[in-house]
């Protein structure tokens, strides 16, 4: 038995495609379905099965469009009410696919039908395809349903690693789809494991707690956050993720994208946020091409808003199209290409300045704009700094303090999206493009909650 893992650090995800050698099964893949397939056709193996071990809620799959491409059954959890054909498995069902042997656990937690399947082939140790469930340290978030569940469906998560962890070999070798960055993942040990079930019963904060009660109240109360989009995922999943486009978009002139910023569409320049600082079409957003790219700009922007996007080169724009599918941005409105001079023409530029923590201590009484999320601000921040997460901003701009306020977040990379948003917005603004660990050695002084 062969596991090949396909990561997906934009969204802290991994699919996996375990075979014999010969045939193939798929967990939850994402929907750009050519990676998976390219690995596949790289082992000599025929995708057979697909399966999914949750509806998920931060990604858009590509198991319905995988199984229809390769012909291949398409397992899913009998009690979801799915808008499609598949094949629906439950507790106890097994499937043989080819020499390995498939047994489907129900392991409700981070959703109520959720599924984890335990795959065999003679004496190889037994592989765990986890989802959302038992994690690397943790486990999946259990809030993400509704907040009338949260609390039944938090007990059910401690019973269901529990039940897996007792019932189930030590050398076990845990595969989860979450917990890499995923905002689908609670908050996770220290300690790291091995990757087997015997190192997570060592370090995992769900195992290693003997009191479900206790674990209850900690899971619940350190749940902060996660993005907008998410809403929008489950239906899409629950219909069936159609193939995707990933050809180039219509290409926009200069004239044209001055129309869409009149009209108040978002026009997304990819470009390193040093750079969009220093020059860029006024009313452009800068959303930095890393791997936070689609969950920040899917998180923030208002849903089927147009999306233009603009970058130096095409093959910027091809990676931004493919992390925006997987979220279920479909299609961009057009793009332009060739740099600030080529997008821009006639249009009015605008700037702003960018510091870090040093320099900016040095500034007498400076206006400080933290967008770090709550847990983040909670668990330490900027005496005096006003807080506003960056996804709760442009519902909240009348809150930003008047006059040239100076903008942060851990890294920077959250604070630039806000400083352009506040740009945007005509606010006089300062990107402090510096990690928020330098704030303590520049001379701040930090509340913490041993201090306030």
């Amino acid at each position: 038995m062969q596991v090949i893992t396909v990561e997906t650090p934009s969204l802290g995800d991994r699919s996996y495609i375990v075979h014999d050698e010969s045939v193939a099964l798929v967990i939850d893949p994402q929907r750009d379905i050519d990676r998976i397939i390219e690995r596949a056709t790289a082992a000599s193996v025929k995708i057979t099965h697909v399966a999914e071990t949750h509806v998920h809620n931060d990604y858009v799959s590509g198991g319905l469009t995988l199984a229809r491409v390769t012909g291949a059954r398409y397992l899913h959890a009998a009690a979801e009410p799915l808008r499609f054909d598949h094949h629906g498995v439950a507790d106890g069902d097994t499937v043989d696919v080819g020499t390995m042997t498939v047994e489907v656990r129900h392991t409700p937690g981070h959703t109520p039908h959720h599924l984890t399947y335990v795959v065999t082939d003679g004496d190889d140790a037994p592989a765990l395809f986890t989802g959302g469930s038992l994690l690397y340290g943790t486990v999946g978030r259990t809030d993400l349903i509704g907040p009338d569940q949260i609390e039944e469906l938090t007990h059910a998560q401690y019973r269901s690693v529990h039940a897996l962890a007792e019932s189930l070999p030590g050398e076990s070798v845990v595969y989860p789809t979450h917990g890499f960055g995923s905002f689908c993942a609670s908050a996770a040990s220290d300690l790291e494991s091995d990757g087997t079930l015997a190192g997570e019963r060592a370090v995992n904060v769900a195992l290693t707690e003997t009191d479900e009660n206790a674990f209850v109240e900690r899971l619940i109360s350190g749940l902060d956050a996660f993005p907008r989009y998410y809403a929008q995922m489950g239906p899409l999943n629950v219909a069936g993720g159609a193939a995707i486009d990933l050809s180039p978009p219509a290409p926009v002139d200069p004239i044209e994208l001055a129309r869409r910023i009149h009209r108040g569409e978002w026009v997304v320049d990819l470009r390193n946020r040093r750079e969009f600082a220093a020059s860029h079409v006024a009313g452009t957003i800068g959303v930095e091409l890393t791997t936070n790219f689609s969950t920040y700009l899917a998180w923030l922007v208002p849903w089927g808003m147009p999306v233009t996007l603009v970058a130096d080169d095409a093959d910027d724009i091809a990676e931004a199209q493919r992390q925006l599918v997987r979220v279920g941005i479909d299609r961009p409105a057009g793009a332009a290409t060739g740099g600030l001079a080529s997008w821009s023409g006639d249009a009015d530029r605008s700037d702003y300045a960018v510091t870090d923590f040093a320099t900016l201590h040095a500034v007498p009484d400076p206006s400080i704009l933290d967008t770090r999320r709550n847990g983040e601000f909670a668990s330490g921040h900027v005496a005096g700094a006003t807080h506003i997460p960056l996804h709760e901003l442009l519902d909240r701009l009348d809150e930003v303090p008047s006059g040239l306020i100076h903008v942060h977040c851990q890294s920077g990379y959250r604070a630039s999206i806000a400083a352009s948003l506040l740009d945007r917005a005509g606010r006089d603004v300062v990107l402090v493009d510096d990690s928020y660990d330098n704030a303590p050695d520049a001379g701040f002084d930090i509340v913490t909650p041993d201090s306030a």
